[in-house]
């Protein structure tokens, strides 16, 4: 027996379900004995109902992501523009490596937003998860343009290298380091914040890579330094040092893309659910518990051993429980399929294993 239960669903199905369920529960007495207990245990002992779908919590999580990206777009864009004026006034090739940066990061928003926006569309008969995965599609983008931004100041660093070039107003330079510092840090503080309360682990990631960005805008003040000590390569040298920053931030994205593309979820979030269902009252064991994220929403199912002597509609109405128990313990879940399976003592009973033994003659 197998319920599964997405939160949606269209108004007329919930309507049309709870009709049925209120004809099933008239005229149909409750069991008694340790039946009735299970019953009276149960918070559906009248009957079953799915319970308020958390539509409305999907739809709310995209567009406060969308919101933050928004912020953030524009707080890297004025940092950005900042720094490319003075890398203009300049010819610093670390600022302009940072600013290259920057400008990537700015624009790796651009496919989080189109995913946001997708995720808030319903599920069709096409695509049943939902849109959600797009949230994964858009971090592959934001690897391969963190890629190309890591090429590109690794060229304009080997360029100014080989063939370096005066640098002037150091002071302009490290002001500008220290606002690419600022803009990037409260961006982090923004996305990881808002990626965390909506369950984006995307969002997150984008977040520490703002983060990473600032302090790798605080190098340029190294190269500014050495040039002011009489080191003119400094400047170019920090800006490979700031490519191979950027290389590891491409590594560290690109396996938590992987994980999240392959449905890796964390053994800390199964053991929860497993918790949350086995304390259900009448859930006697639970296996097989699977769970993977779309997007930044949770999808689960999971086995649940009970009495093979209760009525269907209990064993409907333990699975509901078990659900909701389910739905509390991880609120980032969007869909749950519980499966049940009878304890199988009846097996035992009919191959003549009464589970009790013979007196002592």
């Amino acid at each position: 027996m197998t319920h599964e239960h997405y939160a949606g669903g269209s108004p007329e199905h919930r309507h049309e379900h709870d009709a049925r369920d209120q004809a099933h529960g008239e005229g149909h007495p409750h069991a008694h004995g340790r039946l009735g207990r299970l019953q009276a245990a149960l918070p559906f002992g009248h009957g079953h109902r799915h319970g308020a779908a958390p539509v409305d919590g999907v739809l709310e999580s995209s567009a406060r992501g969308i919101w933050a990206l928004k912020v953030s777009l524009v707080g890297l864009g004025a940092t950005a523009v900042f720094q490319l004026v003075i890398v203009l006034i300049s010819g610093s090739v670390a600022l302009l490596t940072d600013t290259i940066h920057n400008v990537a990061d700015a624009l790796t928003a651009v496919p989080l937003w189109i995913a946001f926006a997708l995720a808030r569309r319903p599920a069709s008969r096409r695509f049943t998860y939902g849109y959600g995965r797009a949230e994964d599609v858009a971090g592959v983008v934001i690897v391969a343009v963190i890629a190309a931004s890591a090429a590109l100041a690794a060229y304009e660093s080997g360029r100014k290298l080989l063939n370096p070039e005066p640098l002037d107003n150091l002071g302009w330079v490290m002001g500008a380091a220290l606002i690419g510092f600022l803009g990037n840090e409260a961006v982090a503080l923004l996305r990881i914040r808002v990626g965390r309360e909506i369950g984006s682990a995307a969002l997150v990631a984008d977040g520490q890579h703002a983060r990473v960005d600032g302090l790798t805008s605080l190098a340029v003040l190294l190269g500014a330094l050495g040039v002011l000590a009489g080191f003119p390569i400094a400047d170019p040298l920090v800006g490979l040092l700031i490519t191979l920053a950027i290389l590891v931030i491409v590594k560290d994205t690109a396996i938590t893309m992987w994980h999240r593309l392959m449905d890796a979820v964390e053994p800390e979030l199964l053991d929860g659910l497993e918790q949350a269902a086995f304390a259900v009252p009448g859930a006697d064991g639970v296996h097989d518990v699977r769970a993977r994220w779309v997007g930044h929403k949770l999808h689960a199912e999971l086995h649940v051993t009970v009495d093979e002597d209760l009525p269907t509609r209990v064993s409907h109405e333990l699975a509901e429980a078990v659900r909701l128990a389910l739905m509390v313990a991880q609120p980032r879940l969007a869909a749950v399929t519980v499966h049940i399976d009878p304890c199988g003592h009846g097996e035992r009973r009919a191959d003549g294993d009464t589970g009790t033994e013979e007196p002592a003659a």
